[in-house]
């Protein structure tokens, strides 16, 4: 699964959060953060872990236990990392990743889910490795009902579209903004697909997070962790896939105008 959204919008927490609530389940899990921030594993790992770009600097042989780490619950840990702010291809680091992954077979052991956390307001270059070369099955989409994160996921049915992927869902992480849902669920009705799951705002995962765990792990019993766990389920057993219809940008800008008039 290739979890995509605006760079901040919460796709980290929640690849962490369901990843948890996987492993609880008796999954066998592995995440692969490609962002270059290299903060997808943190909350399952306890701390940052080494990117496999920055391993390969001082390693140009590594195996596979020099890139794969065991995090919460056993699920395995990778973060593909990138270039300094500035210096060359975000999107390179995950192509680079991908491959080596691969040489070393971390594909061969049979995962019930691998999760990717993908950064990119469009999916291009190296954000579109996991669906361009069909290492996900399935998409999903993290937004809130703001603009600027619904204009980003606008942006990403199009790359999906292009790539003919199966998109499962919008992920609805809510701001708390005026008519969130509604807007949220119009748009997923728009572009072809539907609201798999809505993540309230919540401090308690903040302070998670501050505690480098995911809620998941550091409240269980919350209200919280049982939202993750029913968006888990609902990811896991969901059958409606499609290949998402984008607006153009006329018709989005028409779109949310209508919920402001």
């Amino acid at each position: 699964m290739a979890i995509y959204g605006k760079g901040g919008i919460g796709k980290s927490t929640t690849v962490a959060n369901i990843a948890a609530a996987y492993s609880r389940a008796g999954k066998k899990v592995m995440v692969i953060g490609c962002d270059p921030k290299a903060d997808t594993t943190r909350t399952l790992c306890g701390r940052r872990i080494s990117t496999i770009i920055d391993t390969l600097k001082d390693n140009k042989k590594p195996e596979l236990g020099d890139l794969v780490y065991e995090g919460f619950n056993g699920i395995k840990c990778v973060e593909s990392g990138g270039p300094e702010p500035g210096v060359g291809c975000a999107g390179r680091g995950v192509i680079v990743a991908m491959k080596r992954l691969e040489q070393l077979h971390a594909f061969d052991e049979q995962f019930d889910v691998i999760l990717y956390d993908v950064l990119g307001d469009v999916v291009c270059g190296g954000f579109s490795v996991p669906l361009r070369e069909d290492y996900a099955d399935e998409v999903f989409i993290v937004s809130s009902g703001e603009y600027m994160s619904l204009y980003a996921a606008n942006n990403i049915t199009k790359g999906i579209n292009k790539l003919k992927g199966n998109l499962g869902g919008i992920i609805c992480n809510r701001r708390g903004t005026d008519n969130e849902i509604k807007i949220v669920e119009s748009f997923a009705e728009r572009i072809g697909t539907q609201v798999i799951g809505i993540i309230e705002r919540s401090n308690l995962i903040q302070r998670s997070e501050l505690d480098a765990k995911t809620v998941v792990e550091y409240a269980s019993d919350s209200v919280e962790a049982d939202a993750y766990y029913k968006l888990a389920d609902d990811i896991f057993e969901n059958e409606n896939y499609s290949i998402p219809e984008p607006m153009d940008n006329d018709e989005f800008e028409d779109f949310f105008k209508s919920f402001l008039d």
